[in-house]
């Protein structure tokens, strides 16, 4: 079965994450480590890929990242429409 992209990307929160990451001063470790104590079991590894577009992202997962970062939704989709329409 082939993975789906869109516009050659596996993911949309990919830019948002890192800001938001970034924006709250955790690196890709700290954001690891986070999660691993929410039962999200993730290396750092995966947390580049996600941000680099390159990796899918479970909803479980998004449901952590919202977690620990303290946004909401809307927040990590913000700016989605214009990628859909490029």
């Amino acid at each position: 079965m082939a993975v789906r992209k869109l516009n050659n990307n596996l993911n949309v929160i990919g830019e948002n994450l890192k800001f938001y990451r970034k924006t709250k001063h955790l690196s890709q470790a700290d954001l690891m480590k986070d999660l691993n104590l929410l039962g999200i079991n993730m290396h750092k590894n995966d947390i580049y890929m996600i941000e680099s577009n390159k990796r899918t992202v479970k909803d479980y997962e998004v449901w952590g990242f919202l977690k620990i970062l303290g946004i909401s939704f809307e927040d990590l989709f913000n700016g989605i429409e214009d990628k859909l329409e490029s």
